[in-house]
């Protein structure tokens, strides 16, 4: 058995793609159905790394619900502190802040929590992650 990817659904295509290239993700595919009116967007944030499914369903007005029920989504990154700052300064909520220099959780548009790790060990803790509230659901 092999991982192949993870699949979630999106109501605003646009924002989500937003939101994971602030990420690093990039599309890889892409494969629009007429006839069953959706659209897949396949991301990776590298060449062998598994695949987010963006799945948009054209005729979606309504938020899904359950997207807590979902769980959530982790990568690894180099710099935590850099990510979360380059999210924050494009109006994304840092949820649970970096306040361990290991871990934060943010939210895509479609309420999906995503969890950032620090690669290897935690950064020294600075501010002003180690006094921010976490705030909201993750």
């Amino acid at each position: 058995m092999r991982y192949l990817h993870t699949m979630i659904r999106v109501r605003d295509l646009d924002a989500a793609l937003h939101f994971f290239g602030l990420l690093g993700l990039h599309e890889v595919r892409r494969r629009d159905s007429e006839r069953g009116r959706f659209t897949l967007v396949f991301l990776a944030a590298g060449p062998n790394d598994p695949p987010l499914e963006l799945t948009h369903n054209w005729d979606q007005t309504e938020p899904y619900t359950g997207g807590r029920n979902f769980g959530h989504l982790a990568y690894e990154v180099d710099d935590i502190y850099a990510v979360c700052a380059h999210l924050a300064e494009h109006g994304v909520t840092i949820l649970r802040p970096p306040r361990d220099g290991r871990m934060a959780f943010v939210r895509s548009p479609d309420a999906i929590s995503i969890e950032l790790l620090q690669r290897g060990d935690a950064l020294p803790i600075i501010e002003p992650w180690a006094s921010m509230a976490s705030q909201g659901e993750w």
